[in-house]
């Protein structure tokens, strides 16, 4: 007697379709899903350090940004007296030939800005070649009562300014900032400091805004635009998608095609 058509066996041959379909789909969607990866913009990130450092008169302290045991800057406070005098100042100076303070310059002097939160500190900006002065006092006198007591520079009694940093990470440029409270004393002729706070961004060349202590730093539009727009290949792991739900996966998306 014949046996009938061995529907086990064409059964057995379909079976084995679909797996090496399926297979092919899962490699063809974690490979879709690598480059995707590889195509999104590197995320940014900013690194915040909280402080409470005070910066009295004839002392100096070392800001390390990203905390890699090597000074990038260093925040000067000096005082000197002579008979009728005093003087009293604070300044900023890069440490290294690379790294550098957001500045300008009045009558060939450089002064440290002293920005306000929300600033942009980033590839565009004004940088010091070296240090820069933040506030000055001076008293004269002699033998007559005080003759002059001035206080100036940007940095002259303000609080939550920001000083605009620039420097360099194995050979690449950061950019960070560092938050103060500058009290100048015109009749004592001193400047004191508190560095209340500092931080950096770890993609290099990316700008970042003063004030902002954690996040994704500040992204151009066209990342944004990237991330909220999908394109070619945001779509393709969805048709690969398909191929991964074996046959009734490749039926559905060639009813649309």
């Amino acid at each position: 007697m014949r046996r009938p058509l061995n529907q086990f066996g064409k059964i057995s041959k379909l079976s084995d379709f679909d797996q090496r379909l399926n297979l092919y789909s899962l490699a063809a969607t974690a490979a879709g899903v690598g480059l995707l990866a590889l195509a999104q913009p590197s995320e940014a990130e900013i690194i915040y350090t909280k402080a409470h450092r005070v910066i009295n008169p004839n002392t100096t302290i070392k800001l390390d940004l990203n905390h890699d045991r090597i000074a990038d800057f260093s925040l000067k406070d000096t005082f000197s007296t002579t008979f009728y005098s005093s003087f009293g100042r604070l300044s900023a100076l890069p440490i290294g030939q690379t790294n550098q303070i957001r500045g300008h310059t009045v009558s060939q002097r450089a002064y440290a800005s002293a920005l306000f939160a929300g600033a942009h500190v980033g590839p565009k900006g004004q940088f010091l070649p070296g240090t820069g002065q933040m506030a000055a006092t001076s008293f004269l006198g002699g033998l007559h009562p005080q003759v002059s007591g001035v206080c100036t520079g940007p940095w002259a009694n303000v609080t939550h300014r920001y000083l605009g940093l620039k420097f360099v990470i194995t050979g690449k440029v950061h950019f960070g900032w560092a938050r103060l409270n500058v009290t100048c004393s015109a009749q004592g002729s001193t400047v004191s400091a508190l560095l209340t706070g500092y931080a950096y961004e770890t993609v290099p060349n990316r700008r970042i805004v003063t004030g902002k202590e954690k996040g994704d730093g500040d992204i151009d539009n066209a990342s944004r635009q990237s991330r909220t727009s999908p394109g070619p290949s945001a779509l393709q792991p969805a048709s690969l998608g398909r191929l991964a739900q074996g046959a009734a996966g490749l039926t559905a998306w060639r009813a649309k095609q």
